[in-house]
């Protein structure tokens, strides 16, 4: 199969355009706008994964699109904009890193991904393999967007962002899991999701508040 330069192009503007994303992920502190980017996220995986399937002709990338469109580009942001309005939780407190701070951390965790990548992109047999290091980099920021917040919905977005990262790395190192596999893992996301929705309420319940930090007053008590 042959990649024309348009098509690298436009999988590598993909590429790009999912690494600013998590950069302003990173930076983001309404809890609104970064389920907004995640669901933009999200688009730009499906885009990704519908141009992939048409160069490529493996027809299980269309189901693969399809399955990302209806779950990490509807059904998954509408969740977490129901869970918002009725927890009435719409900023994040100051964060564990202030912006510059976190920027400049995520500067140098681009050029750390790009570094870890390179050997497998050399491994790789795909026309996408440039893509990787980028992939790992949005992973490592999702991963870092995790740590640095303190509420609770904030990390749970984090933690669909990373998903995000090694859904878009499996496609640039094979053109795609299984299909049993990624239906596998798309379940299991929306479940955690759900008891995670179920969690937030409990934590919303015993202490008025989603910051994780009261969680720490429950083992000074013990």
């Amino acid at each position: 199969m042959n990649f024309t330069s348009l098509d690298l192009q436009l999988l590598n503007t993909c590429a790009a355009l999912l690494l600013l994303v998590s950069f302003a992920m990173l930076s983001q502190r309404r809890i609104v706008s970064l389920v907004n980017l995640l669901a933009l996220q999200g688009t730009l995986l499906c885009a990704a994964t519908l141009l992939l399937a048409w160069r490529t002709g493996q027809h299980h990338l269309y189901l693969s699109a399809a399955l990302t469109l209806a779950l990490k580009v509807v059904g998954l942001p509408w969740l977490l904009h129901r869970l918002i309005r009725r927890l009435e939780v719409y900023w994040d407190t100051e964060p564990l890193i202030n912006m510059p701070g976190a920027m400049l951390v995520g500067l140098v965790t681009v050029v750390f991904a790009f570094g870890l990548a390179q050997p497998i992109a050399e491994l790789a047999s795909t026309a996408t393999r440039n893509a990787i290091g980028i992939a790992v980099a949005v992973i490592l920021l999702a991963f870092i967007t995790m740590i640095t917040r303190r509420k609770a919905m904030s990390q749970v977005v984090g933690f669909l962002s990373m998903e995000n990262g090694l859904f878009f790395g499996a496609m640039s190192a094979t053109y795609g899991m299984p299909m049993v596999v990624e239906l596998g893992v798309a379940l299991d996301v929306l479940v955690a999701v759900l008891v995670l929705g179920i969690f937030f309420f409990q934590i919303r319940e015993q202490f008025d508040s989603l910051d994780l930090h009261h969680l720490e007053s429950l083992r000074e008590d013990q």
